[in-house]
């Protein structure tokens, strides 16, 4: 039974995915501005609404409010381009230079932002489909349609929360940073020539592109937890992120340094392990229970349920202790080969790297920094209030020097 059952679960899963819905809410927006357009429109194919709706519909409410209105103006400008050079000239080479020319500086002037090229691209769309000005018109009203729809559309169905694709990011990043702890661990047991320890090198260099997804997909995890009525707390959610993330991206580049470290050892090796078997077994254990203190921390931080945080804190405050153990036994010795060896300051070094890991995890200075952030944030909010009454208290002073004015 659960056998023939577990198509429609998966079916019931997908279609609650964010990717899911915001594909669903596209689609529904540009046809219902279609049929809208079709209504009011005089044009038999009113193209343009559905085409504005796209563009409109955002994938979180924060970013349609707060882009929406220069996506409109930059169709709207567009439009009224292609309508000017309808009602002249034709469609032909040199008009649909001017045209992209004319779109590209007019989208300077209105304000539009990072929608300058939706300027030319509205109007050539304008242009390539009506020649006639007074159908031209036309699309000013299926733009606005098409805006009007997609705007509501977001504000009665609220798009979807993306944290859960933001914190598969996150788990994926620090996956990647334990596999490379793991090779590094590896290549101590036994002889690592300096090709080896370069490739751990680089596959250290490739985590920055992995942080630079993983921004990306938290920004979008952060715009759709703004002005959305489903997040319970939007501000602590979009932090313990945020400040996670920082964590991580500081660990994942004293990474590439132990494996620069590493590899300068290796240079220096042209047999033989780098270390001695008691402290190779040392430093294996190590790198262990950073690996593992880097995957409670992920669970930590991405968890959604209160109970669950508690468990992956506790877990990680304990293997903490553990690498802070390890790290003790790691210094007695190297001490004890330090006069053994010339390059003891590269052995200093890893000690250096793994303190820094440990402290970077360190759930009291996680919560330190939450608290910083969470400040930060009610003074920015206090200030823009204090502004804001401020105003009021200007205008009010006005009103009643007006109104005293007005008595005498």
């Amino acid at each position: 039974m659960s056998e023939a059952t577990e198509p429609l679960r998966q079916f019931v899963r997908r279609h609650r995915e964010p990717a899911v819905v915001q594909t669903a809410r596209s689609t529904a927006a540009a046809v219902i501005s279609y049929v809208v357009a079709l209504q009011l429109s005089s044009e038999p194919l009113p193209l343009t609404a559905p085409l504005t709706a796209l563009l409109v519909v955002q994938v979180t409410l924060y970013s349609t409010l707060t882009t929406g209105i220069r996506r409109v103006n930059a169709v709207v400008a567009g439009v009224l381009i292609a309508i000017g050079f309808s009602s002249l000239v034709g469609l032909t080479w040199w008009s649909l230079g001017l045209v992209i020319l004319a779109s590209l500086v007019i989208g300077r002037f209105v304000k539009v932002g990072e929608f300058v090229p939706e300027v030319a691209i509205s109007a050539m769309l304008v242009l390539g489909v009506t020649q006639v000005t007074a159908t031209a018109w036309d699309r000013v009203l299926e733009t606005l349609i098409g805006a009007v729809v997609g705007l509501l559309f977001n504000v009665l169905l609220v798009p979807p929360v993306w944290v859960n694709d933001a914190s598969q990011a996150i788990d994926g990043l620090a996956s990647r940073m334990r596999n490379l702890l793991t090779h590094m661990s590896e290549q101590l047991g036994e002889h690592t020539p300096v090709e080896r320890a370069a490739a751990r090198l680089h596959e250290a260099r490739r985590l920055d592109h992995d942080i630079a997804h993983v921004d990306a997909a938290l920004r979008q995890a952060e715009d759709s937890l703004r002005l959305n009525p489903r997040v319970k707390e939007p501000v602590l959610s979009r932090l313990v992120l945020r400040t996670g993330l920082d964590a991580l991206e500081i660990c994942a580049v004293i990474l590439r340094v132990s494996c620069r470290t590493l590899t300068d050892l290796a240079k220096t090796q042209p047999s033989g392990t780098l270390f001695p078997p008691p402290l190779t077994a040392s430093l294996q254990e190590l790198y262990g229970h950073l690996s593992t203190a880097i995957g409670d921390f992920v669970v930590l931080i991405t968890s959604q349920v209160a109970e669950n945080a508690e468990e992956a804190e506790e877990r990680l405050a304990t293997e903490l202790a553990a690498g802070r153990q390890c790290r003790e036994r790691v210094a007695l010795l190297l001490l004890g080969v330090r006069a053994e060896t010339a390059h003891w300051q590269l052995h200093g070094a890893l000690l250096a790297e793994a303190d820094r890991i440990l402290d970077e995890l360190d759930v009291e200075k996680r919560s330190e920094r939450l608290i910083e952030e969470l400040d930060r944030h009610s003074r920015t909010r206090s200030a823009g209030h204090q502004w804001l009454g401020d105003l009021k208290r200007r205008v009010r002073g006005s009103v009643r020097r007006g109104g005293g004015e007005a008595g005498q």
